[in-house]
């Protein structure tokens, strides 16, 4: 089962990992003031993370492929990690799909 690790920046800001079973991050979140402006992305991407229509696949620069998970107001509020193809970073999504729903949220030093 995944799992959401909440984690401090450098700079004093939280954010999230989400991460599969394997301990791979699947899913990062931006950069949050407040702790409980992340937890409440953490419910969001839960919320979100099942529908099909919220996921953004994009091409990088250097051909890769990654997406974005987005809420019902558009915004991101996670982006993967890049993959080498459409197939792998499909795969992704459906890791962020099975994975975040039920997963635990953790906090990380």
């Amino acid at each position: 089962m995944g799992k959401f690790e909440v984690k401090v920046a450098k700079n004093g800001q939280f954010f999230f990992n989400l991460k599969a079973g394997n301990g791979e991050i699947i899913l990062t979140s931006e950069m949050y003031k407040a702790k409980a402006s992340c937890l409440n992305g953490i419910e969001s991407v839960k919320k979100n993370a099942p529908d099909d229509a919220k996921y953004e696949l994009l091409t990088a620069a250097n051909g890769k492929l990654h997406f974005n998970l987005k809420a019902a107001n558009h915004q991101v509020i996670g982006s993967s990690q890049m993959y080498a193809s459409e197939a792998s970073a499909k795969n992704g999504i459906e890791s962020v799909k099975k994975n975040a729903p039920d997963a635990d949220v953790v906090e990380v030093e």
